[in-house]
Parts: structure tokens; C-alpha cells; sequence
């Protein structure tokens, strides 16, 4: 929270109790914690009543769905093992030098 350790929470309560005086200080404290609530309402009904968390859901849904889609269409899994016939191998994948497996030689019959 505003990086407001505790620390510092006990010393600008230290400096609000001696400012303050401990008579005002939970009148004072009531206040705020009621103003902090007023506020949080307020914007809570202003965004109520502009639909915005509606839309925002709506949206949210429409990413979600679409993610699931494009995971279920992608499959993730190697569908071929090295021990299948045609598989390629997968240590000449690696190798500097591609290996030419067609035939070039021409033989005469």
C-alpha cells in the first residue's frame, strides 16, 4: 500500500498523536474511514452506472473463449515418436550438414 511499511505507519501515527492530540484523534480517524467509504461508493455507482464492468466482463469472456479455442485446435503434443517408420531422426535434425537421402545416381539399363 503505497509502500508504507510499518515502520513508518508507527511514526506518522507518532506525529498525528502529537499533532493531533489524543482527544481528536479517533474523532478524526472515524472521519476519514467514513470519507474513505463515501469515496469507494461513489465510484463503485459510477462505474455501476456506466456499464463499464459489464462490458469489461463481456470482453474478458470473449478473450477466454477465444483462448480456449485456439488450445483445443492446437495440439501441443509431438505426434511423432522417434520409433515410428518415416519418423524423422532427430539427431540428424540437429546436425550442421543436411543429409541428402534421394538418389542421384543414374544407372543405365
Amino acid at each position: 500500500m503505497f509502500g508504507i511499511g510499518m515502520p513508518e505507519m508507527i511514526v506518522i501515527l507518532a506525529l498525528a498523536l502529537i499533532i493531533i492530540g489524543p482527544k481528536k484523534l479517533p474523532d478524526i480517524a472515524k472521519a476519514l474511514g467514513r470519507a474513505f467509504n463515501e469515496f469507494k461508493n461513489a465510484t463503485n455507482d459510477f462505474k455501476e452506472s456506466m456499464g463499464i464492468d459489464n462490458e469489461l466482463r463481456g470482453v474478458k469472456n470473449a478473450f477466454d473463449e477465444m483462448n480456449r479455442e485456439i488450445k483445443e485446435t492446437i495440439d501441443v503434443k509431438p505426434t511423432l515418436q522417434n520409433d515410428e517408420p518415416g519418423s524423422p531422426d532427430i539427431e540428424n535434425m540437429n546436425s550442421d550438414s543436411p543429409k541428402n537421402t534421394t538418389d542421384t545416381s543414374t544407372d543405365a539399363e
